[in-house]
């Protein structure tokens, strides 16, 4: 649990092309690498925790720019 912690406070500080860079490379090591069940699952969660992180900061963006060009 700590280190699921750990994880997402540091999704926290990562900006959106470091989250985003980070889920390319986990995607190219379930496409390239053997992974074994653990790995496979240790991956697949962070992976969607960096997407849920963007999803965030892209909606964030977008209600920022809508606030923008409604003033």
């Amino acid at each position: 649990m700590a280190n699921s912690q750990w994880l997402k406070a540091n999704i926290m500080e990562m900006s959106y092309k470091e989250a985003i860079t980070e889920i390319e490379a986990i995607l190219r090591s379930l496409r390239e690498e053997q992974n074994n069940i653990d790995t496979l699952a240790e991956r697949v969660a962070r992976a969607t925790e960096l997407i849920a992180y963007c999803r965030a900061k892209l909606y964030k963006a977008q209600g920022d720019v809508c606030k923008i060009i409604e003033e």
